[in-house]
């Protein structure tokens, strides 16, 4: 197993519970869907000494959760030391997105500046409403910034950093 540095993780999800006598672990998952997980392998576990590799065995959606044979833990007991056990994959096991689509991750840290050049922040992180992704905006206030193209995000540029809107500076 190799320990791989902080920025060349993105988190994905934690390993939540136990499934089983045989070392399944249940995984609470970010992706969409759940179970997409399970599909990257090797997944990087967050121990103390960094992030490290372990191949996906098997894995599946189970009722609302998705549940993993991991390789190397095979009983209940590893298993059950893995609770709360960040997961995460590296960004080159993500597919590439069409022109204009953007992982979240790729979003994080970005400046936010509004159409009269006033930097709102940077993007601390995102969330889904079910109707549209809302990015939240630290700056000198917090700002709640619904992703909607056109409307209100005009630009994202990831070269530059910085992503362009139609937000007031007060809102």
């Amino acid at each position: 197993m190799s320990v791989e540095s902080q920025s060349d993780i993105i988190l994905l999800g934690k390993i939540s519970g136990v499934f089983g006598v045989k070392g399944w672990v249940k995984i609470f998952s970010h992706t969409s869907p759940i179970q997409q997980i399970v599909s990257y392998s090797p997944l990087y576990l967050q121990y103390k000494e960094g992030w490290q590799a372990v191949k996906v065995l098997k894995g599946q959606k189970q009722g609302k959760a998705v549940v993993a044979q991991l390789e190397g833990v095979d009983d209940r007991d590893q298993a059950f030391a893995l609770i709360g056990t960040p997961i995460g994959i590296k960004h080159d096991q993500l597919a590439t997105l069409q022109s204009g689509n953007y992982y979240w991750s790729d979003l994080h840290g970005l400046t936010v500046i509004n159409q009269q050049e006033i930097e709102l922040g940077q993007v601390d992180w995102v969330f889904s409403t079910g109707s549209n992704d809302v990015l939240v905006v630290k700056g000198e206030k917090e700002h709640m910034v619904p992703w909607i193209e056109e409307d209100v995000i005009f630009s994202v540029d990831l070269e530059k950093k910085q992503i362009i809107v139609d937000w007031d500076a007060d809102f």
